[in-house]
């Protein structure tokens, strides 16, 4: 599949020419390390399924993983197998800071929440330049107090942060900034540079180190790499890698232990290894030196005693990794020759890959964007790139065990475990990660939203990532695609067409092979949700959550009794996407190949269908749309007949808008096959031909298909343009704010009750981790924005009240480009330089304003960032509204 960028604008554009692929020379090192790998699923062994409790962060540091580590500001090769990353002591915790804290879902009283500071500051796709900043406190850092304090609110009360603590007071905290440059694809620069901004002397310990992923352990591969000392510096040999060598600038003290789990300590194992992985932790924060070695291990640090660092001073340490002799790693990837070893040429390489990042950045960004704009994309391009991670999950293996290990619960193989139909998906890939701490596993819509922004910069990547959900290992041969970790077989939005079309034409349109291959794998997953989804093949669909967690009066994924059945409006109306979306691909294949062209008449005639269905009432009389409210609503079927409405305008009420397209007229003049069905269908099918009247065909051909009809469409906006609904001052709500009082109702004798609530889920559903009964969410944002766009460029003319009694009427294109702005001035510095995006416990200052954060989701009403607070996963699509925006002029 072709993905090659215009090697000729840019140095990083060449090395982006040169490595297309997974396995391209300029790809093989990057940040593919995890914020954490403790509590996850891949390393959950235990009956019950509780990943936090059976491997909790105060395990972490004497335990070795088996399907991955972690680390802060880590990088490592794209199997994993060697990690560098950074270490820190304040001599005053309890142990050294090795990697990322924050409560488990137990433990928070909003579910799982990161309580660190630190911002991905800058990165390039090849990853030939990475700069990566953590706020460290100076004094203990609070574990217990941040744990006891969550535990004692509730879901009314606000999180208990970091900065609620009082640690990080009148700047006393250490800023380490971490650079990495590349001199050549095996040949990494590392510097770390520390600076005291507290207003006294402060010293810190300073450990970067090197280990390699215990492979060994498990009894599939008993092969050991190693680590040994000579001459000052430490020889690195992998059977996969080779030979590298690792050096630091300087004369800090080297340590080495094993990266083995500390069996003594954690279990009382009279035999454990003797330098086991928390060996660097007892030595330097204890003084118990029984525990490393001088000269050789699977895991070294460089100790550095930074004494009393005046307020404001800067200290800095370098380190650099190099490749003397290839194992595995292809030939090619020495096209361009190892950097030297030693110091003499690092600070120019450094400065030579900043500057190359910047040349990349000004051809990427287009002209006439401020810098305030180029800021929050760059920072938001940062932030995907450091959320690629390393993701080795082999399920079948996972599920039985290993050789040299204890037979896991037979509960991990009984009929409905987790996961445990699931037995192909075998994975060991660098796969974009919603958030680097609190999603540190993939999650299949949220991949494809991750897609449309990294087409800008990494096109090669961003196919690859649609790609490989729907190749065999991952996709289930019934075409079901693997949903998140903790439950493959949820069911998420069925976006992946939409993005990877999106994909397509930001690369250029001109790669057909890789729309081909993704439309005859989504072929299989599209007639998945016609068999599994459509109950009584009504073609009103009932999906369950469909990612949108606590949206509902009650849990949406979870069967109803007594053989009630849910009709989902935005079931339905992701199917009508998903069936426009494969059309579109659909089409644009015909043009340069007609053997496609019955696909497009199969997904016209099916759309159509679907517009029907939601015309009309309900498979059994019960409606989805509702005339005296002017609204789309779920429906509860019952086996008799009988059923209601449950009317709570959502989201899922806004979402048929989204199914729209607008067949352009040059497109429609290359397919007489599609205008045919149209005549044949308005001449034939009278049932069909009504549904067609409400999607037009204009005065220059162009073809215009909806979901909603004109009228409907005209009443859905009234709603969704409401400040006191759905419009708020930063994106349409997740739930009408008319619902600021209580709503309840009965469904089949049970009372149910919703409230609008700006911020975070006072709802247990689903963890509470998030919430969709109000806050701005970006992703549908972004699909509105997106289908207001189509009917912006199909009806120019068209004008409509915005807001709702404002008395003003705009475009559509004008509301638009309104919409857009909104969410963009999330990110964008307001009065005093703070961000309306920024969540309310950041402090602001100079120290603290600079730096934009990327939550989950936002506040309703103000707009503050709430949930993940690093999630330039979907969130950095705000990159691509700089970049490309979506409406016409």
């Amino acid at each position: 599949m072709s993905s090659r960028p215009d090697a000729a604008a840019t140095a990083e554009h060449a090395r982006l020419a040169s490595s297309p692929g997974a396995d391209g020379p300029w790809r093989l090192w990057g940040p593919y390390v995890s914020a954490r790998q403790w509590g996850t699923v891949r390393e959950d062994y235990s009956a019950d399924g509780n990943a936090w409790d059976y491997l909790p962060f105060d395990d972490a540091h004497r335990r070795a993983y088996r399907w991955g580590e972690d680390g802060m500001a880590g990088v490592c090769d794209r199997f994993g197998f060697l990690n560098l990353g950074v270490a820190l002591w304040n001599r005053a915790d309890d142990r050294l800071k090795e990697r990322l804290f924050g409560l488990t879902n137990a433990q928070g009283n909003h579910g799982e929440d990161v309580k660190e500071v630190w911002w991905p500051t800058d990165a390039t796709p090849t990853h030939s330049f990475a700069t990566w900043l953590y706020r460290y406190p100076q004094a203990a850092f609070p574990y217990d107090e941040l744990r006891q304090a969550n535990a004692a609110r509730t879901r009314n009360d606000p999180e208990f942060e970091l900065t609620d603590t009082g640690v990080l007071a009148d700047d006393r905290f250490f800023d380490v900034a971490v650079t990495y440059a590349k001199a050549s694809p095996t040949d990494l620069l590392m510097s770390v540079d520390v600076t005291n901004h507290g207003p006294d002397p402060a010293s810190l310990d300073l450990i970067p180190q090197a280990w390699f992923h215990n492979t060994w352990a498990w009894g599939r591969d008993d092969r050991t790499p190693e680590m040994r000392l000579a001459d000052g510096v430490v020889q690195l040999r992998h059977a996969w890698l080779g030979i590298y060598r690792l050096e630091a600038d300087g004369t800090p003290r080297i340590l080495f232990c094993d990266n083995e789990s500390d069996s003594r300590t954690l279990w009382g194992v009279s035999d454990g290894p003797e330098c086991p992985k928390d060996g660097l932790d007892r030595a330097i924060v204890h003084g118990d030196t029984s525990a490393v070695r001088d000269d050789h291990g699977t895991k070294v640090g460089f100790h550095w005693q930074l004494d009393d660092l005046a307020p404001g001073e800067t200290r800095t340490v370098r380190l650099r990794l190099t490749a003397i002799e290839p194992g595995s790693v292809p030939a090619s990837a020495y096209f361009e020759a190892p950097g030297s070893s030693g110091f003499g040429d690092f600070d120019a390489v450094v400065q030579q890959r900043g500057q190359e990042a910047d040349d990349f950045y000004r051809e990427v960004l287009p002209v006439g964007v401020d810098d305030v704009d180029a800021h929050i994309a760059r920072r938001a391009f940062a932030g995907l790139l450091w959320g690629k991670q390393l993701f080795r999950y082999a399920v079948g293996e996972w599920l039985e065990g290993d050789p040299a290990q204890p037979t896991p619960p037979a509960s991990r193989q009984q009929r409905g475990a987790r996961n445990a139909g699931w037995t192909h998906l075998d994975l060991a890939d660098v796969i974009s990660m919603p958030d680097e701490w609190e999603y540190p596993w993939f999650a299949s819509w949220d991949l494809a939203f991750h897609t449309v922004p990294l087409a800008l910069i990494d096109p090669a990547f961003a196919k690859d990532q649609i790609d490989l959900m729907i190749r065999e290992w991952a996709q289930r041969p019934n075409g079901q695609l693997p949903a998140y970790e903790w439950n493959f077989d949820d069911v998420n939005p069925p976006v992946h067409a939409w993005a990877a079309w999106l994909v397509y034409s930001v690369a250029g349109d001109e790669d057909r092979e890789f729309l081909t291959q993704v439309f005859t794998k989504l072929l299989l997953n599209f007639s998945w949700w016609v068999n599994r989804k459509d109950a009584d093949g009504s073609y009103l669909f009932e999906g369950g959550f469909l990612g949108m967690d606590n949206i509902g009066l009650f849990d949406r994924s979870q069967p109803l009794p007594d053989g009630l059945r849910l009709e989902q409006s935005d079931a339905t109306s992701w199917m009508a996407f998903y069936s426009l979306s494969m059309l579109r691909i659909a089409v644009e294949l015909s043009r340069h190949d007609n053997s496609w062209g019955g696909t497009t008449r199969t997904f016209f005639e099916y759309f159509l269908r679907l517009a029907q269905a939601m015309d009309d009432f309900g498979s059994r009389g019960i409606s989805l749309w509702d005339e005296q409210d002017g609204f789309f609503y779920d429906s509860v079927v019952r086996p008799d007949g009988g059923g209601q409405q449950l009317p709570v305008r959502s989201l899922v009420g806004l979402l048929p808008l989204i199914a729209v397209e607008s067949v352009h007229p040059l497109v429609v003049a290359q397919l007489p096959g599609l205008l045919d069905e149209v005549h044949w269908l308005e001449r034939r099918d009278t049932t069909l031909a009504e549904v067609l009247r409400h999607h037009e065909r204009h005065d220059d051909q162009r073809i215009t298909m909806g979901l909603v009809p004109h009228d409907r469409r005209t009443r859905l906006f009234t709603r969704m343009f409401d400040k006191a609904e759905f419009l708020s001052p930063h994106g349409i709500r997740s739930l009408s704010a008319a619902y600021r009082e209580q709503f309840s109702m009965a469904v089949d004798g049970t009372e149910f009750a919703i409230r609008y609530n700006p911020a975070e889920s006072d709802s247990a559903l689903f963890g509470g981790n998030s919430n969709w009964r109000g806050p701005v969410w970006f992703p549908v944002n972004f699909l509105l924005v997106d289908a207001l766009g189509v009917y912006a460029e199909a009806y120019p003319e068209f004008r409509v009240e915005y807001p709702t009694g404002s008395g003003q009427q705009h475009s559509l294109a004008e509301v638009t480009n309104d919409l857009m702005d909104r969410m963009v001035q999330l990110f964008r510095p307001a009065a005093g330089g703070r961000r309306p995006g920024t969540p309310k416990w950041y402090p602001s200052g100079p120290l603290w304003d600079p730096h934009p954060t990327f939550s989950e989701y936002f506040d309703g009403d103000d707009g503050s960032g709430l949930g993940a607070t690093h999630q330039t996963g979907w969130t950095a699509l705000v990159a691509y509204l700089i970049c490309r925006g979506l409406a016409t002029d």
